[in-house]
């Protein structure tokens, strides 16, 4: 029975969780604003710095279950201080290593602090100190909560760019990111406060085979691809867009800024609901109004107001999808391994992401516009809600 403690320390847990999502996430929103002067600097075309964003969010996806399973097993906020670490140190080299080698070694370990100190570890920590009955809100919270780090430093990253340059701007985030380390401690449980899980012990090896046969998981990993390519699309080629189409990077800052302020709403709305209506329907319709948002977009006369209104309307949709999908994987498994089970549908979104991010680049260099690129990410939207309504919900939820 959990102590009188134990049945708040959990708010301290989403509250620390949620600081770490906010600016892991924050600084992760920034690098759309690097792509064209870091470009420049090292005399190589988009694709370059794209596709070293592209092994970024591959590396983050492909350590994600891999951290998950060591935060399952010895706790969320040892693997979370590491994250934060590796993060900072990646930023810094970017930095001081102006070069095709420091772009791509820099990502690589920002993917592996992302995997060790983003969304999966976090949802983890939060759902296993949770009661029950909050958990849907509570992963909804933080997701929301976390949001504010893209409203807050996106915009401040292109001030520091404009008045100091770039380098200087990566270095004050390196800074922002390892000052995170305290939060990561305030995730810790203190001996004799552990809640206990509902349902039987189960091993690894024995939830892997259970949710890798599960065509319902699979539905909902292959959905999560979607969410990847148009997220890592929009944030890394957005600012680009605008500029071709004569809009200021101003603007453009402020586009993806908006995207982070309204998922506060959004996020928060996706896991109230999560918890109380099927939450593959929302997650279903989620994806259908993400695609009806990027045709109006491109369809309409580009302007300052048209990229202010997108971004607030994505922004309503945004990470909306992690609280349903983190929600729908402890509906069909428990919480106990949530961390590594969200870690294996979340290399799916990463891989959404590889693609989404270096495919926009190349495209680019050989067309010179994102136009096709637009359209794939709308029809992929149209699809996620096929996927993700076929998936069969159950009506309570799953023994861990």
């Amino acid at each position: 029975m959990p102590t009188t403690n134990a049945k708040f320390h959990w708010a301290i847990i989403m509250l620390s969780a949620a600081a770490l999502v906010s600016v892991t996430f924050g600084v992760r929103q920034v690098f759309g604003l690097f792509l064209v002067p870091i470009s420049i600097e090292i005399g190589s075309g988009l694709q370059l710095f794209s596709l070293a964003i592209a092994v970024q969010n591959l590396i983050w996806g492909l350590s994600s279950p891999l951290f998950g399973a060591i935060a399952d097993k010895y706790g969320a906020w040892r693997v979370a201080a590491f994250g934060t670490l590796i993060y900072a140190v990646g930023l810094l080299f970017m930095a001081f290593v102006v070069n095709e080698t420091g772009v791509f070694v820099g990502q690589i370990l920002i993917g592996m602090g992302l995997g060790s100190a983003g969304i999966s570890i976090a949802v983890g920590a939060v759902a296993r100190a949770a009661p029950p009955e909050k958990r849907s809100l509570a992963m909804g919270l933080v997701t929301s909560f976390g949001s504010f780090g893209q409203f807050a430093l996106v915009p401040v990253a292109q001030i520091l760019m404009t008045q100091n340059g770039w380098q200087f701007a990566l270095v004050i985030l390196s800074a922002i990111v390892a000052s995170m380390l305290a939060f990561s401690l305030g995730m810790r449980v203190p001996a004799g406060e552990e809640r206990p899980l509902e349902g039987v012990v189960q091993t690894t090896g024995s939830a892997l085979r259970e949710a890798t046969s599960s065509r319902d998981y699979i539905l909902l990993t292959i959905g999560f691809f979607v969410c990847g390519l148009q997220l890592v699309f929009i944030t890394t080629h957005l600012p680009t867009y605008l500029s071709d189409s004569g809009i200021s990077g101003d603007t453009a800052s402020w586009s993806l800024a908006l995207i982070g302020l309204f998922n506060i709403l959004g996020a928060f709305l996706c896991g109230w609901l999560g918890g109380i209506v099927s939450k593959k329907k929302i997650l279903a319709i989620v994806y259908l109004l993400r695609g009806l948002i990027i045709v109006a977009f491109i369809s309409l006369p580009p302007s300052p107001g048209i990229a202010l209104l997108f971004g607030a309307a994505m922004g309503l949709l945004w990470l909306g999808t992690i609280p349903l999908t983190s929600g729908l994987i402890v509906t069909f498994f428990g919480p106990r391994h949530l961390s590594m089970l969200y870690g294996l549908v979340f290399l799916s979104h990463q891989l959404g992401s590889f693609v989404g991010a270096w495919l926009g680049g190349i495209w680019y260099d050989w067309y010179g516009n994102y136009e096709a690129m637009w359209w794939l990410n709308a029809g992929a939207g149209l699809f996620a809600f096929g996927i993700n309504w076929a998936i069969r919900e159950p009506l309570a939820p799953a023994p861990a």
